[in-house]
């Protein structure tokens, strides 16, 4: 940290320091200074993302961000928190760790991608190391090439062409190296509908036995997810090898989302834009909301996805 901030000083005196020292000479210098900061990787990185650079990855931290932002998920808080602090608490993984998250439209899926991406690097999903589905192969290779550490996200696997993703397998797999290359500390996390209709049956299964939804247990429905996503026409993952070879490690349920959960997502939403939490207008957008099924009207159809646009009416009023 010392030498960063000599570095530093040195470059904001050097305009100061030219008439008193031979330009050559002191060009010389500052290039021999930059050269030893630069190839120090630990002083460098005090100034750039670097790869790994958060790979002490807190397990409290993870869970505080589950907790505090992501609501009536209890299954998916359990699984990612202890799937990814586990695989990043193993310097020697076998294979890379292989993410599927499943459930209705705004279920927090994408917003668990995020609070990973937050937690394993500085920038997020903006970090140069983490990385949306673009070009597969190619893709894949020439980023974990740069950074071992890489993090793959596929949303939308449902418009996914059936069989385009076995391309991957080759990564996902049991192998050291392909083609010269190790991925097995990458991760990888699809997101997807497929499977949603089976998550539904088993919340309301409880809701209607009156059972508390904390009650279910990832067993409950793992093996029928998998099924599920399998023998989905209309799934990217249709007959797909990465899961007859049992190569995705957690299939993720997502619950659909209740009424107390929708005046969470607000409260938590007004607290971030400096409001004070308003009851009143929680209820009310609360409120407006649409639910599912018909006669029981239980499960938020859109979860919290449109509840933020829904409340801009009431705090403009």
């Amino acid at each position: 940290m010392k030498l960063g901030r000599a570095v530093v000083a040195l470059l904001l005196l050097a305009p100061f320091a030219v008439r008193a020292v031979e330009p050559i000479s002191l060009g010389l210098a500052l290039a021999g200074v930059l050269t030893g900061y630069i190839s120090y990787p630990r002083l460098y990185c005090l100034f750039t993302e670097c790869c790994g650079q958060k790979r002490s990855l807190s397990r409290e931290a993870l869970q505080k961000d589950l907790d505090n932002k992501l609501f009536g998920q209890h299954l998916a808080k359990k699984v990612i928190l202890n799937a990814v602090s586990g695989f990043l608490s193993n310097p020697k993984p076998k294979k890379p760790l292989t993410l599927s998250l499943h459930g209705w439209t705004g279920t927090g899926k994408n917003f668990v991608s995020k609070i990973i991406a937050e937690n394993i690097y500085e920038g997020g999903l903006n970090s140069d190391y983490v990385h949306l589905f673009d070009q597969l192969q190619m893709w894949i290779r020439g980023n974990v090439s740069a950074c071992a550490r890489s993090i793959f996200i596929f949303d939308e696997m449902d418009k996914m062409h059936a069989g385009l993703i076995d391309a991957i397998k080759p990564f996902l797999d049991y192998y050291d190296v392909v083609d010269d290359v190790s991925y097995q500390k990458a991760i990888f996390i699809f997101l997807s509908n497929a499977g949603a209709e089976r998550i539904t049956d088993v919340a309301l299964e409880f809701w209607k036995s009156g059972k508390q939804r904390e009650e279910i247990k990832l067993r409950d429905m793992e093996h029928a997810l998998a099924v599920s996503v399998f023998n989905n026409k209309n799934s990217g993952f249709w007959h797909s090898s990465l899961i007859d070879r049992n190569l995705i490690d957690y299939f993720v349920p997502f619950l659909p989302l209740e009424y107390k959960h929708l005046k969470m997502c607000i409260r938590v939403e007004m607290q971030s834009r400096g409001y004070e939490v308003d009851e009143d207008i929680v209820s009310r957008v609360a409120e407006e909301m649409t639910f599912f099924p018909k006669e029981e009207r239980v499960f938020s159809d859109k979860g919290c996805k449109t509840v933020f646009t829904k409340l801009d009416y009431y705090l403009d009023d």
